[in-house]
């Protein structure tokens, strides 16, 4: 079970380094004082999903799940030991 080990582990760093990458291109949230006075609801605001920040969000999302996935995988190994 070695083998897999090591493939989690590989894994596991690629899916950290992902995760920096995908963090460092998405823009700052600086919404600001616009919402309070209900002017975050753009068009833009409302359609953000189809958009290229959005979609660095899901994937964000995505990857971030996968890394604590893996990382519990590792730590607890449901493998035998």
């Amino acid at each position: 079970m070695t083998v897999v080990k090591y493939i989690l582990t590989s894994l596991f760093g690629l899916m950290a380094l992902a995760l920096i990458i995908l963090v460092i291109l998405q823009e700052g949230k600086s919404a600001g004082l616009g919402t309070i006075g209900g002017m975050a609801d753009t068009y833009w605001e409302k359609n953000k999903a189809h958009s290229r920040e959005g979609i660095l969000e899901k994937l964000s999302r995505i990857a971030a799940i996968g890394f604590v996935v893996i990382a519990f995988i590792l730590t607890f190994g449901f493998w035998g030991k």
